[in-house]
């Protein structure tokens, strides 16, 4: 009986830890580096988008889970998608060290850090339709240098 109480004490605290946080991140604000309006078949692709990743914010402190690296507080990179037949995928390439943070239509979080050596990577089998906030961060916190946000509908990038 302990052991049960215990169990959901713990599990109740995980979910308050992920509720309370997540609202560092706040996709009311304008992203940094620019929107798009993509949709399903869209051309050229893969979409490139130039930035400067990082930011003061932890997000393995605000988001948990397999989000980490320092992020900004406002999204880096918005697109508000309208979803068709094919996948779609988010990925970076850098010279150094980056994360990747990604808040779906449906508010839901995804993050990576080091699909392709240390380059991050999240894929949608089945996108959804609407608003995607993207966050570039860097894994060893603060602000980067440069990265490179790629939009795709390939499947098969990696």
């Amino acid at each position: 009986m302990i052991r049960f109480t215990v169990t959901r004490l713990l599990a109740a605290a995980n979910l308050a830890a992920i509720a309370v946080p997540a609202a560092a991140q706040d996709f009311s604000q304008p992203p940094t580096f620019g929107s798009a309006a993509l949709k399903s078949g869209f051309a050229p692709d893969p979409q490139a988008v130039s930035m400067v990743p990082g930011g003061s914010t932890d997000a393995a402190r605000t988001l948990g889970g397999a989000c980490v690296g320092g992020i900004a507080e406002a999204p880096d990179y918005r697109i508000d998608f309208a979803a068709g037949q094919y996948v779609l995928q988010f990925y970076v390439r850098s010279n150094e060290d980056t994360t990747l943070v990604i808040n779906a239509p449906d508010g839901s979080w995804y993050c990576n850090d080091d699909t392709d050596g240390f380059d991050p990577a999240v894929f949608f089998q089945s996108p959804m339709s609407g608003q995607y906030d993207i966050w570039i961060g860097t894994f060893s916190g603060g602000i980067g240098t440069q990265a490179t946000l790629y939009i795709t509908e390939q499947s098969t990038r990696y």
